[in-house]
């Protein structure tokens, strides 16, 4: 769904308005015994994120990717910073933002905030398109490339 306010737009850690913007509802199943959210629920969080991205802005599901095209999109490479806990019931603010454009992969920055704007978790993830059979990376198709460019920051 996508996400209706805007995080600030200047400043540290500012969103590029060139992002993917979407909401997550901070669930049961997504909390430890403490109440705040288990830290790898988040990584399942981020790889939801770029399906639902997949899906609603590049055009192509992952059940496409996956079962029609014969690809992967498996997840090389995390950088996470966990930056203050969520709780149950919140709603975060998410963002997917395109940082570099490989001949296979794309790295990108996501980033979680409260509804107060303050920042909960940002990550650098690199996913690279693969061959499903041969488990190695094929080059992202021009049109896709371009589908994909749209939320590529200039940054």
């Amino acid at each position: 769904m996508a996400e209706s306010r805007r995080p600030p737009a200047t400043g540290a850690g500012a969103i590029s308005p060139r992002a993917y913007r979407s909401t997550i509802l901070i669930r049961f199943a997504h909390c430890d015994p403490a109440g705040i959210v288990f830290f790898p629920r988040y990584l399942e969080m981020f790889n939801n994120l770029v399906e639902d991205w997949c899906r609603d802005e590049l055009g192509v599901s992952f059940a496409e990717i996956h079962e029609r095209r014969g690809w992967g999109l498996p997840t090389v490479h995390l950088d996470v910073d966990f930056a203050a806990p969520s709780t149950l019931g919140e709603v975060l603010s998410a963002s997917l933002v395109v940082r570099r454009i490989g001949t296979s992969s794309i790295t990108s920055e996501i980033q979680f905030r409260g509804s107060d704007g303050s920042e909960r978790v940002r990550g650098n993830s690199v996913v690279v398109l693969i061959d499903a059979k041969s488990r190695r990376g094929v080059p992202i198709p021009d049109d896709l490339r371009t589908r994909i460019a749209r939320f590529q920051d200039a940054n």
